[in-house]
């Protein structure tokens, strides 16, 4: 509720509630205000606390590696680096599709494709690699390397096409429309659902790969699925708010320490929760100020701390 309420604009919690039972607000600006912007951000931003957190849960037992995230695997990267192509790299467009690909959905598509090959190349090297390390490394690599292919492009782009994609890398989650928000909870919905599945696998998972294939976990379909899962739920929250950063790595940490267990139904809970939580925190801070804070610098001043705190807390516990 403080979410819709608080902004440039305030508006008192009673109009807010009235809006949302389906009431008209005592001013109709305010009615439009909630409906059409701060509606659709705080579902965006809930969505966000939700997938993010649980990819980032999935990594780290995955990889059984507490620095893993959900941009791990280099989906982010290849988002950025389409997306740098499409805002710095149009010079070298036809000068009649440059509106095109530049366009709100352009830069969609743009990031999605991004996030589709390399979650093929993704795929391809599971299949090829046994250790699941490698595949944490090479992730690793590919951001190094698409870093630099987007620094070169940086230079050689105009102040215009610099700030746009500055924009687009501090995350917005006030961009979207209530048409993408339809579909990203419908597919935010059934990857969910169909993660719940694998949650048995992953409480085998945290004791090895041998481990698990002596229960009977089927580990390189249990890998595939974890892949993909991550790559869909990531590539298309990037695609639509940019990428959100310590989000998806911070909070199954913090959820870990809540519940104080490693049974992954009660963590998947304790993530999903927490992660709402925070993420809506965050977007209340980025708009209690005159000015919107970009939603990237917000996560990571509230984030950064976190992952300190906890570690230096774990460690101590140890």
């Amino acid at each position: 509720m403080l979410d819709l309420c608080l902004g440039s604009v305030r508006i008192p919690i009673q109009d807010t509630f009235q809006v949302l039972i389906g009431n008209n607000a005592s001013k109709t600006t305010w009615q439009y205000i909630i409906l059409n912007f701060r509606l659709p951000k705080a579902l965006i931003a809930v969505a966000v606390g939700v997938a993010l957190p649980i990819c980032g849960l999935l990594m780290q037992t995955l990889f059984r590696n507490p620095l893993a995230g959900p941009y791990i695997l280099g989906l982010s990267s290849g988002s950025s680096l389409m997306v740098a192509f499409v805002i710095m790299g149009s010079n070298f467009l036809p000068p009649l599709l440059v509106p095109l690909f530049t366009s709100s959905y352009g830069i969609v598509f743009a990031s999605i494709m991004g996030s589709l090959i390399v979650l093929i190349a993704v795929l391809l090297t599971a299949q090829k690699i046994k250790n699941t390390m490698s595949i944490l490394v090479i992730g690793l690599m590919f951001s190094h390397f698409t870093s630099s292919i987007i620094n070169i492009l940086s230079y050689f782009s105009s102040a215009e096409q610099l700030q746009k994609f500055s924009i687009w890398s501090m995350g917005n989650l006030g961009s979207v429309r209530w048409e993408n928000i339809y579909f990203i909870f419908i597919v935010c919905g059934i990857t969910l659902l169909y993660t719940i599945r694998l949650l048995k696998n992953l409480d085998a998972l945290l004791l090895g790969e041998n481990y698990a294939k002596s229960l009977g976990v089927p580990y390189k379909k249990t890998l595939h699925q974890i892949i993909l899962i991550t790559s869909v739920l990531t590539g298309i929250l990037t695609a639509f708010v940019g990428p959100i950063a310590f989000i998806g790595f911070a909070i199954p940490h913090l959820a870990k320490i809540i519940f104080q267990g490693s049974q992954h139904l009660h963590l998947f809970i304790t993530t999903l929760l927490t992660g709402i939580c925070i993420m809506l925190l965050c977007d209340i801070v980025s708009q209690g100020f005159e000015v919107a804070i970009p939603i990237n610098a917000v996560t990571s001043i509230i984030g950064a701390p976190i992952v300190v705190w906890l570690l230096v807390k774990k460690r101590t516990l140890n």
